[in-house]
């Protein structure tokens, strides 16, 4: 087989997937819709911040390019919970040491482009979308938008990481019979707000923590910027809640509406009613799909298993993809019919399970995160894990600071509430919580763990 591939979509995984290939030799052309990003001004704010953790780390170092997106990372060692008083809760992430690093959307795409480019030796061809594929043949039909012309290009393989709206997948894989797909999105949207540094430059809260306003039904979130600022992400019903976005229609509703839910905000932001249009109001999605490859074509990241942001493993799970991907190409010694089939089969059932964790994290970090009694489970677990750690990981440290596949996580994790369900239903748990009757019990639930992490 020759050695030329095209990937679709100069984004984070294609940009990062392109590395892959250049170290195994393929020479690598990249189409991308969208204009150069870096030639634009990235401000902060523009999108939700990403959050990256050890499956992402993982897939940029073993490739020498972790060290670059380390310069725009910063650091959140755990989640800090704002009441309506306006009073700080503060849950470490995982062990001490441990955090997961804050980064903007628009600088860590600008800065993978440039990783494409001069260590991948990609060449990236911008306002180029591609329309359709030729699945047996391997060939794209890429359109110029600016210019109109249209051509045909050919290679030997094509991977399709153009996103949650994947024009590959909607032209062309959806047209093939016997493919699946489904979509759902959520009740709830998102606004971005920015919460701009103090005059000095400084940040109004701590840059070092993911910042959560948990208020039942709904939330706002805040991850730092380099500049001192804080992206800040409302999530919320549309339509349907007394607490919606349609029923903030002018800045008076949108001032009385921060004053009330989110006191402590308004305070440190009181222009945010004249702010509040400067990001628009989206949606989020969830998309499924079966199967990821056909032909010489291989759906990649978002294009495959999109998924909402509440366990801030989108870009992991994509960056994943490039780890698992290699590592095919190796054990089969470059046969992609092989890569493809196997990929297919032990890729999917992560996908859909990082989609079910992401939703169920929603509603902990919506509805629990600042309750006493999951607290208070949450200190429980964090104690056995310190005291057997190979008996006992709490299931966001399986997903984020472990590279155990996520539908393993996933089901383990299950296991895990069962057994803590019993343990919050002991009598007085609330003063005998780190007894040894307690971490007795939790050991005989789970002595068929071994967690090697």
């Amino acid at each position: 087989m020759g050695k030329n591939v095209t990937i679709i979509g100069a984004g984070l995984v294609g940009s990062l997937w392109a590395v892959y290939l250049s170290r195994a030799g393929y020479k690598v052309t990249i189409f991308e819709r969208r204009s150069d990003i870096r030639k634009a001004d990235i401000s902060a704010g523009k999108s939700i911040n990403l959050a990256l953790s050890v499956r992402g780390w993982k897939a940029l170092d073993a490739v020498g390019v972790g060290d670059e997106v380390r310069k725009i990372a910063i650091p959140m060692h755990g989640r800090v919970m704002h009441d309506k008083q306006g009073e700080l809760t503060y849950q470490p992430y995982g062990k001490e040491g441990q955090a997961i690093y804050s980064v903007s959307r628009g600088k860590i795409n600008a800065t993978m482009m440039s990783i494409a480019e001069n260590v991948g030796n990609a060449s990236i061809h911008y306002n180029h979308e591609c329309h359709k594929v030729d699945f047996e043949n391997s060939i794209a039909f890429i359109r110029n938008t600016i210019t109109g012309e249209n051509k045909q290009v050919k290679s030997d393989l094509i991977f399709a990481s153009d996103g949650a709206f994947s024009a590959v997948r909607y032209n062309s894989m959806q047209k093939l019979p016997r493919f699946n797909y489904h979509q759902r999105f959520i009740e709830d949207g998102y606004r971005e707000i920015l919460l701009p540094a103090n005059p000095d430059g400084s940040y109004k809260m701590d840059k070092n923590a993911l910042h959560i306003w948990p208020r039942g039904r709904f939330m706002m979130i805040a991850l730092a910027n380099e500049d001192g600022s804080f992206t800040g992400t409302l999530f919320m019903p549309h339509e349907n809640h007394k607490y919606a976005f349609d029923k903030l229609k002018t800045k008076a509703d949108v001032d009385t509406f921060f004053k009330d839910v989110f006191p402590d905000f308004y305070e440190m932001m009181p222009n945010i009613g004249e702010a509040w249009q400067d990001h628009p109001l989206s949606s989020l999605a969830i998309i499924r799909c079966y199967p990821w490859t056909h032909g010489k074509v291989a759906l990649m990241g978002d294009s495959a298993h999109a998924t909402v942001p509440f366990y801030g493993q989108g870009m992991n799970s994509g960056f994943e993809d490039c780890t698992v991907l290699n590592d095919l190409m190796m054990k089969h010694n470059e046969n992609w019919e092989a890569v493809f089939k196997e990929y297919n089969e032990t890729r999917k059932p992560d996908g859909d399970a990082l989609q079910d964790l992401s939703l169920d994290n929603y509603y902990e970090m919506r509805d629990y995160v600042a309750d006493e009694a999951f607290l208070l489970r949450k200190k429980i677990e964090a104690k056995y894990t310190e005291l057997y750690p190979k008996k006992w990981l709490p299931l966001y440290s399986q997903v984020t600071f472990s590279t155990i596949p996520y539908h393993v996580a996933y089901n383990q994790g299950k296991i895990q509430d069962s057994i803590m369900d019993e343990v919050m239903n002991m009598p007085n748990i609330d003063k005998m919580w780190d007894s040894e009757e307690v971490m007795n019990k939790i050991a005989e639930k789970s002595e068929h763990f071994n967690f090697e992490v």
